[in-house]
């Protein structure tokens, strides 16, 4: 099985789905698989159109299923030095590199060599294959599935999301909101500042307030947080602004995101920040420019995934690698969404997380294996 494995994970590394790209041309291979084994195949397009969810079922069409849920998109390699092609699967010293082989097409190449199994034996309880989109820029697909699942009427009740953990049991995660802060203000000429409104500069300052925040959210953690670090964090991923030296910037952009342990620091953020710039920010800004402007858009608001005393996905992942041991993770993931749903659910798949997003990523073999053994093991309970 895993020669079958390694070959299906070497086809979908060659698909370039960086999350600004289309990603149709890896799911209609993978649809094709699923549909070779006999399953139902269903595509939910995103609004442009190229783009799309898939959500596969073996069995019967009824409630209660068992979902494996992976993600499509991949981060680019853009400025990252690769010592092999990123998008051509390279087997070295038990690893295989390439990008997304462990975040996270290693467990989606799993479940699909796996797939024809699966259609052997299912029976009264469907399996599901839920495959999105765009996972790394807000869980935006995942949010569409949702809402594409209701429509439909079907209610799988456990998932069991791949990323990788290293085929560790993960019960929670923290939330993972993204924001861009865009700055409208006015162009000039350097020489003289005060006739212009740099939006650059006002960019800036609320960065340090950003900073100030995070500062202060360390001394929030709840007593009883489990997470790594214990308290919500916030990260500024890219100021983008102005043209050149001696120009006023009138526009200016912050990326930034931050990891609520729990939703009353979300709110304590967004408040604080809020109030800043309508008390001490716009002010300023609008004394010069009456419409300068700050404004907010929410890229992805995703809910972290909350552990709980009763889970029968965490049960059942137990029982087929041997241990009760539940951990937590700081990273996000889509797991909060489907567990939103109404699912019971925990993280757990090939790979460390250690390895995303770096230059040479890989996933190790013996992880593929331990992922194989855990997949045949649900086969022998189905």
């Amino acid at each position: 099985m895993l020669g079958t494995t390694k070959a299906i994970l070497a086809d979908l590394i060659a698909f370039p789905t960086v999350s600004a790209d289309s990603n149709l041309e890896m799911i209609a291979y993978i649809g094709t698989l699923l549909k070779q084994s006999g399953a139902q195949v269903q595509l939910f397009r995103d609004p442009s159109g190229k783009k799309a969810n898939l959500f596969a079922t073996l069995g019967p069409p009824c409630d209660g299923g068992i979902v494996f849920s992976g993600h499509s998109d991949v981060v680019p390699v853009t400025d990252q030095e690769w010592t092999t092609d990123p998008f051509c699967m390279t087997e070295r010293d038990g690893r295989l590199y390439g990008r997304g082989s462990c975040d996270m097409k290693g467990f989606i190449a799993a479940t699909l060599a796996m797939a024809p199994r699966f259609a052997e034996v299912v029976r009264d309880r469907p399996l599901h294959f839920a495959f999105t989109y765009d996972e790394e820029v807000g869980c935006i697909g995942a949010r569409q599935l949702a809402h594409s699942l209701g429509e439909i009427g079907i209610r799988p009740s456990v998932a069991i999301v791949g990323e990788p953990t290293n085929m560790r049991i993960i019960e929670g995660h923290k939330g993972c909101y993204e924001y861009t802060t865009s700055f409208q203000g006015l162009e000039g000429h350097g020489s003289n500042p005060d006739l212009g409104v740099n939006a650059v500069e006002y960019a800036a300052r609320y960065v340090t307030y950003l900073l100030d925040l995070k500062e202060r959210l360390r001394g929030m953690a709840p007593a009883t947080s489990r997470f790594e670090p214990p308290w919500t964090t916030i990260n500024v991923g890219a100021l983008h602004g102005g043209t050149v030296h001696n120009v006023i910037a009138p526009k200016a952009q912050v990326d930034w995101e931050m990891r609520p342990v729990q939703k009353s620091d979300a709110d304590f953020v967004k408040s604080h920040l809020q109030k800043y710039c309508s008390d001490v920010l716009l002010p300023k800004m609008q004394a010069v420019c009456p419409d300068a402007l700050i404004e907010t858009h929410v890229v992805g608001e995703v809910d972290g995934l909350v552990p709980v005393l009763e889970n029968e996905a965490r049960q059942i992942v137990a029982r087929l690698i041997g241990t009760n041991d539940a951990g937590l993770v700081p990273f996000g993931t889509e797991a909060g969404i489907f567990q939103d749903l109404g699912m019971d659910v925990v993280i757990c798949g090939p790979g460390a997380i250690e390895q995303a997003h770096k230059a040479d990523e890989f996933v190790e073999m013996d992880q593929l294996n331990q992922c194989l053994a855990m997949l045949g093991r649900l086969a022998d309970t189905l």
